[in-house]
This record gives C-alpha cells, sequence and structure tokens, in this order.
C-alpha cells in the first residue's frame, strides 16, 4: 500500500515523501518548519492530486522531464524525481493520483 513518510531533514525541517506500494518515492514535499504545516501539505496533495491542470510538467536543464503539483492557488506542494522518459513521467503522475488519496501516513 501507497504511504506518505513524515521525516524531519538535516536542518530540522518537517517533510513528506510518497512512495508507492513498491517503495518507490514518487512525490516530495517541500520544508516545513511545523509538523502541522507538513500534515496540511499532505492533505492538499490528496485534495489536489485528481486534477491534471495541477500538474506542471516541466524540463531539467539536463533535459530529463519531472513535474510539480500544484494546489488551486498555483503554490507547489510536491515535487517528483527526475524521469528518464516523458512517459516516465506521465506514469507518476498517474501513480499520484491513483495513490495519493489513500494512502497512509507514516512517521
Amino acid at each position: 500500500m501507497a504511504k506518505f513518510e513524515i521525516y524531519t531533514d538535516k536542518r530540522g525541517e518537517f517533510r513528506f515523501r510518497l512512495k508507492a506500494s513498491n517503495g518507490q518515492a514518487i512525490l516530495a514535499s517541500e520544508g516545513y518548519k511545523a509538523k502541522s504545516g507538513c500534515t496540511n501539505g499532505i492533505e492538499s496533495v490528496r485534495k489536489n492530486s485528481q486534477k491534471d491542470s495541477n500538474y506542471e510538467r516541466l524540463q531539467s536543464k539536463n533535459g530529463k522531464p519531472y513535474f510539480n503539483l500544484k494546489a488551486s492557488n498555483g503554490q507547489v506542494i510536491g515535487t517528483s524525481e527526475m524521469y528518464e522518459s516523458t512517459s516516465g513521467m506521465e506514469n507518476g503522475i498517474a501513480s499520484v493520483k491513483k495513490n495519493a488519496p489513500n494512502a497512509e501516513i507514516s512517521e
């Protein structure tokens, strides 16, 4: 089963990763000062992950595709890994859409 993992980074900020059932990270958050901000970010991913227009499809400087998931106000709430192909990126988006709404939270 997919899950959101909450963890603390080196700067002491709270972050989350959405991991697919195979353990692969498919979306990562920014840092939050408070844990409540992090859990609000997870709820925002759940809410906003179903609308395709909330996904910003991008290309890194080295040409690898990746995506950002944005809230309705335009704020980035999660960023994917870099993919080898556009089809891989689209599979990543499909995985977020499938897994985010019902993923459990682990700390």
